[in-house]
C-alpha cells in the first residue's frame, strides 16, 4: 500500500510517499481501507518531534474514516464492509495518511451506509473533542449560554451544532466571511472576533448575566476575557492555547463568580468509541455534519500541514488516499 511517512522529526519536508506491506489487523483491531483521513494540528505536533510517536518510521493521521477490509481475532460488532469513523490513532498506532490503517475497535463506530465517507474522515478529533469539552468536562445544560470561541473551525463549527442540539443559546465568534455558514449550523448570534467591544457584545447576547459555559481554543487569548464575560458559576473549557504561557490578568474576575476552569485533551478520553458511537448516530441521523473545506491525496500531505497551521478555513481539511 502507499503511506505518508516520516522518518525523522523536522519540517514538512520530512513526509514522504512510501510503498510499504499492509498490515494485518491484530487481535482486537480491524483494517480500514482509508477514505479519508482528517488533517489536524496535532498531526503536526507528532512530525515535528513536540509529541512523540511509538515508532519510527511513523504514519502521521489521527482521524481515520472508511470501510472495513478484515477484523483481527476477538472482534466483535465489526465485519467486513461495515463503514466505520476513528480518531485517537496515530500515537501508539500507524495513523490515517495510507490506503490501509489497522485500527483497535475501541477507537472506531461504525456508520450508517448513507453518511458521507469523506466529510466523517474529519468527524473524530473535532467531534470527539466538542463533545468531551462541552458534554462530559462543561456539564451542558438546557437553556445554558455557551460562548465558542473560533466557530468556523474544526473542533468549533462542530461544538456550535452539538450546542445547538441540546438546546443551549450559542454565541460564537468567527471572521465575517463565515458568520452565515456558523449561523447555519445553530449559532443564534455570530460575531466578529476582531471586534473592539466583544466582550460587550458577548454579554449583551447572552441571557442572565453573562456566560454559562465557554470552550476556548485560545487559552492565551482569551482566559481573562472567558472570565470577564462569564455568569456567576461559569465554566470554562480550555482545548488549546498557542502560547503555552497562560493566566489570568486579573484573577479577582475569575474568583468572584466562582469560575471553575477546566483543561482537557481528547487523547485522555476514557473510551473513545463512546463519543464516536455518539456522533455516528447523530451523522446518520442528519444532525451532526462535517464541513470539509479542502481535500488532499498523500503526495499532497505536506501542503495539507501548511495549511492546517497557516489558513483560515471552515471547516476541516482531509486526506483521501
Amino acid at each position: 500500500m502507499r503511506a505518508v511517512r516520516f522518518h525523522d522529526h523536522g519540517g514538512r519536508d520530512v513526509l514522504q510517499v512510501d510503498d510499504i506491506e499492509t498490515p494485518e489487523p491484530a487481535a482486537g483491531e480491524v483494517l480500514v481501507e482509508v477514505a479519508a483521513a482528517g488533517v489536524n494540528p496535532v498531526d503536526t505536533y507528532f512530525r515535528e518531534g513536540s509529541y512523540q510517536p511509538f515508532a519510527m518510521p511513523m504514519i502521521p493521521g489521527v482521524d481515520v474514516a472508511g470501510t472495513v477490509a478484515a477484523v483481527g481475532a476477538d472482534v466483535e460488532g465489526f465485519a467486513a464492509g461495515d463503514h466505520v469513523v476513528g480518531t485517537g490513532i496515530g500515537k501508539d498506532h500507524y495513523g490515517g495518511y495510507a490506503e490501509f490503517a489497522a485500527v483497535p475497535t475501541d477507537r472506531l463506530a461504525v456508520l450508517s451506509d448513507d453518511v458521507d465517507l469523506v466529510a466523517a474522515g474529519g468527524a473524530g478529533v473535532a467531534g470527539v473533542t466538542a463533545w468531551r469539552a462541552l458534554v462530559d468536562h462543561g456539564g451542558m445544560q438546557l437553556g445554558d449560554t455557551v460562548l465558542i470561541h473560533g466557530g468556523s473551525g474544526g473542533v468549533g463549527h462542530a461544538a456550535v451544532q452539538l450546542a445547538a442540539a441540546s438546546g443551549a443559546r450559542v454565541i460564537a465568534t468567527a471572521a465575517p466571511d463565515y458568520h452565515d455558514r456558523v449561523a447555519e449550523l445553530g449559532a443564534d448570534v455570530v460575531l466578529d472576533y476582531d471586534r473592539d467591544d466583544l466582550a460587550d457584545a458577548v454579554v449583551a447576547a447572552a441571557t442572565g448575566d453573562g456566560v454559562d459555559l465557554t470552550l476556548d481554543h485560545r487559552l492565551d487569548d482569551y482566559l481573562q476575557f472567558d472570565a470577564d464575560v462569564a455568569a456567576h458559576g461559569g465554566r470554562v473549557v480550555g482545548i488549546g492555547e498557542n502560547d503555552p504561557e497562560v493566566g489570568f490578568d486579573l484573577s479577582s474576575s475569575a474568583r468572584g463568580k466562582d469560575l471553575s476552569l477546566t483543561m482537557m485533551s481528547m487523547f485522555n478520553t476514557p473510551d473513545l468509541s463512546a463519543p464516536l458511537r455518539e456522533l455516528a448516530g447523530q451523522m446518520g441521523a442528519g444532525e451532526f455534519e462535517i464541513d470539509v473545506a479542502r481535500t488532499y491525496d498523500l503526495d499532497e500531505a505536506a501542503e495539507a500541514h501548511r495549511a492546517v497551521m497557516e489558513d483560515s478555513v471552515l471547516g476541516k481539511l482531509v486526506i483521501t488516499p
